[in-house]
């Protein structure tokens, strides 16, 4: 069985950090999916759809992310995303997860698991940032440009021209296969970011906050991790080699398995469902 196929609800719930937005489709056992910067809940509608027959799927927004509204005040970093995940749990009521992350919100899938493990039935990390890679050379001229002031001019540029997403230069490595990325897509990741001033803003913010010392700040909890966890990673990613992928494996005492997809890149939750959906089901019948 492949799911249901109806499409997933949108939600939102109050919380101290702010008030999250979050897809959510299927019941059962709840199964949380974490995206990284630049996208939202969105990344993660393959898995919602394709996996609802056995869990409670939900993608929350990230803090300056989607519809997720905050303060102008509000902490942004990478650890006040993980803390937010878990006040996100206590508004809904959920006991323990199967927690997915890809690109930062894989590092801040370590952080939550790290600091909270009671709250972690199983872990899945794809490409993310780990332990000193944090943020990847190759996005370094993007935060540079950001730290500039130049987002707002980038963004708006990217949705009138979604070619520009797509290239090289933009977002195009992300993706095996960019030119497949449907400009209703690039919308729906790219355009609350310009919704207003502060939501540009808080962008910035995100950005300018990367910062590898939250990753070593939890390491040592890492190393203690029993928590089934399954590592997941692209070949072809140019943001983070595989080798973090063994690092992974090797500093997480829960993992049972790493894998490689073959030609695989960042983005490959969107790109290749079927395939990372199978490996999903796989790892959380292990897990229980």
């Amino acid at each position: 069985m492949d799911g249901t196929q109806s499409a997933p609800a949108k939600h939102s719930v109050q919380t101290a950090s702010g008030r999250i937005s979050y897809l959510e489709q299927g019941k059962g056992p709840v199964a949380l999916f974490v995206h990284g910067v630049l996208l939202n809940g969105h990344l993660w509608r393959h898995q919602l759809v394709g996996l609802s027959d056995i869990r409670r799927c939900i993608a929350v927004d990230l803090l300056a992310h989607g519809a997720t509204e905050i303060a102008s005040g509000q902490d942004v970093s990478v650890t006040a995303n993980a803390k937010m995940l878990k006040e996100f749990l206590d508004a809904l009521d959920i006991d323990k997860v199967d927690l997915v992350g890809n690109d930062s919100g894989g590092g801040i899938a370590q952080i939550f698991a790290a600091l909270y493990p009671a709250r972690v039935r199983s872990l899945t990390l794809t490409d993310c940032d780990a332990h000193d890679n944090w943020p990847p050379e190759a996005f370094k001229p993007f935060l540079a440009m950001a730290a500039a002031g130049k987002l707002r001019e980038t963004l708006d540029a990217m949705l009138s021209n979604k070619d520009l997403y797509r290239s090289e230069q933009a977002l195009g490595p992300a993706y095996e296969h960019p030119e497949r990325v449907s400009d209703e897509t690039i919308e729906t990741y790219l355009h609350p970011f310009v919704a207003t001033e502060q939501r540009t803003h808080d962008l910035e913010r995100f950005l300018a906050a990367f910062d590898n010392r939250h990753t070593l700040a939890i390491e040592n909890r890492l190393k203690a991790l029993t928590v089934p966890t399954l590592i997941a990673w692209g070949t072809d990613d140019v943001y983070f080699d595989t080798k973090w992928s063994r690092w992974l494996a090797d500093n997480i005492p829960g993992t049972r398995a790493r894998i490689e997809l073959r030609g695989a890149r960042i983005f490959f939750p969107e790109e290749r469902p079927s395939e990372f959906n199978a490996e999903l089901r796989a790892h959380w019948s292990a897990a229980q």
